[in-house]
């Protein structure tokens, strides 16, 4: 982790010997008596803990507070439910890269199974997020949902300037074009879909709510892998404008 974060309640008072942050700071950083360490606030400012008293049972620190991180990036992730371990790496690398919100909808081709995966029910799904916070320096946490329709997502987001859905069978644009050339966009909703792609209905859906199909290229991709390098493009093409 390049950072360890802390709730508001936790900095007022000692942690336990056996909390895993603690663990990471004496035995991972090595940390003695009166050195420092990068810490942040969830979704609040980053700064410094000086660690002050090491015991048994407890570890105390001394907190003092800087800058404000940079906000999240103004792209909300749709991404067809997939194999939980294709899922655990979308989480904590779109996460790392920036995006304000996920959402892990059910889809007509996906398997229904995967919403009871023990990534969703035992909350694995919440520390993965908070991985890709500290992994990026970062206190902001984006929103994330699971099981979800896809219907119920398109109308209860807040539709952005720009809507792309990647598919590989219909689209006829490339993401970057299709990015670079909506007009005004400061926004973007991208939608990914898992292993076996969209169904026609689901395209037709896209469609009526003024979506873009486009493309990576021609070479077929993992959905990790198309996440990742959409979230990419469409960051480079939000920074261009």
């Amino acid at each position: 982790m390049n950072i360890i974060l802390f709730e508001e309640h936790e900095v007022h008072s000692a942690l336990s010997r056996d909390d895993t942050r603690v663990v990471h700071v004496l035995e991972v950083l090595r940390r003695q008596i009166g050195d420092s360490t990068d810490v942040g606030l969830v979704d609040g400012p980053r700064g410094k803990a000086i660690l002050q008293s090491v015991d048994d049972a407890e570890v105390t620190f001394q907190f003092t507070w800087g800058e404000e991180p940079q906000p999240l990036l103004p792209i909300d992730l749709i991404v067809g439910l997939s194999r939980p371990q294709t899922c655990r790496k979308i989480l904590q690398e779109a996460t790392s890269l920036g995006v304000r919100s996920i959402f892990f909808i059910a889809t007509d081709r996906g398997e229904a199974s995967y919403a009871t995966s023990k990534l969703w029910t035992s909350g694995e799904w919440q520390s993965l997020v908070r991985a890709g916070v500290e992994q990026a320096f970062s206190t902001r946490f984006p929103k994330v949902q699971f099981g979800v329709g896809l219907a119920d997502v398109i109308e209860s987001i807040e539709i952005s300037d720009g809507r792309v859905c990647l598919d590989n069978y219909e689209a006829t644009v490339g993401l970057l074009e299709a990015t670079l050339n909506a007009p005004n966009q400061n926004s973007v909703v991208l939608a990914v879909g898992s292993e076996r792609g969209w169904s026609e209905g689901e395209r037709n859906l896209f469609r009526r709510h003024d979506f873009l199909l486009a493309h990576l290229g021609e070479r077929p991709l993992r959905t990790e892998t198309a996440t990742i390098a959409a979230i990419s493009v469409v960051t480079a093409a939000l920074r261009s404008r």
